[in-house]
């Protein structure tokens, strides 16, 4: 099945806030460097934030000071905070790992509607 597993979009009015959840295998997760891609409805896949093994962070322009990527090397799992939520975020969210090889997970709609 998928290698990277995301979890926790949902539908959220404006200013609301969700946790994106992605669990990965401890072999990828161990080693490389993570990242949260999104995808709008007639738009081109976009990186929302990485995040590299030692922990250094790097943010789009439009969601800096909103959204907080991070990591728990004990449970293997990457999550976006996304706090201050605008309909403009609506999009499905992917996980993505890259090393050796590059993995996607399968994505979690958000939707930001009133």
């Amino acid at each position: 099945q998928a290698q990277l597993v995301e979890s926790g979009g949902g539908l959220v009015q404006p200013g609301g806030s969700l946790r994106l959840s992605c669990a990965a295998p401890a072999n990828i997760f161990s080693i490389y460097a993570m990242a949260w891609y999104r995808q709008a409805p007639g738009k081109q896949r976009e990186l929302v934030a990485d995040i590299t093994r030692g922990g250094s962070t790097n943010y789009r322009d439009s969601v800096k000071g909103r959204f907080t990527i991070s990591r728990d090397n004990a449970k293997n799992t990457l999550y976006l905070q996304m706090n201050s939520l605008k309909p403009e975020d609506t999009a499905v969210y992917y996980c993505h790992a890259a090393g050796r090889v590059i993995y996607w997970g399968q994505g979690t709609q958000v939707t930001v509607s009133s």
